[in-house]
């Protein structure tokens, strides 16, 4: 009987732990919130820096108060850098369990979505590595693997209608 009851208090204490663990993970940005106050403008940083040297960009009058990263006190090749590596962090926020704007679950559990996170991750990596270079033909190089790491994933995943997709 000993055995018994020790056995369910372990197996109601699991069940807390795991219940507790899930609630703590569970995402309060959707999908759609997180592209958009993360990976979007992060990208664009990286985006820029084909067309115009990061070096070359002026500081804001007030760089502490800069809304453009390229502008702030944390500017030019920095800001790049800085970009990539947000993006390549924030991939692993695309894992959290959380909902799509239309409602729908994240797919994370599917095995395409965890391919299409690491190509982002590796991506944000490649995009930093090149970054740290200084050097803008990377960077056109770098542009077109973060496009298509973007792109596998909203062409399944965004750009598609089918019922329940995540947008």
């Amino acid at each position: 009987m000993n055995r018994a009851v020790l056995a369910l208090l372990a197996a109601s204490a699991l069940s807390v732990f795991l219940v507790g663990s899930a609630h703590a993970q569970q995402a309060k940005a959707t999908l759609n919130q997180l592209m958009r106050g993360t990976l979007y403008p992060a990208s664009n940083v990286i985006f820029s820096a084909q067309d115009q040297n990061p070096g070359d960009v002026p500081k804001a009058k007030d760089p502490n108060m800069a809304t453009d990263l390229l502008t702030s006190s944390f500017g030019r090749w920095e800001a790049v850098e800085n970009s990539a590596l947000a993006i390549a962090e924030v991939a692993d926020l695309l894992m959290v369990p959380r909902k799509c704007s239309n409602g729908a679950d994240v797919p994370v559990m599917n095995e395409d979505w965890a391919k299409f996170v690491q190509e982002l991750r590796n991506a944000g990596m490649t995009a930093y590595a090149a970054a740290q270079t200084k050097n803008q033909d990377k960077m056109i190089d770098v542009s077109d693997v973060m496009t298509n790491a973007c792109q596998h994933c909203h062409a399944k995943y965004r750009d598609r209608r089918p019922a329940g997709r995540c947008k």
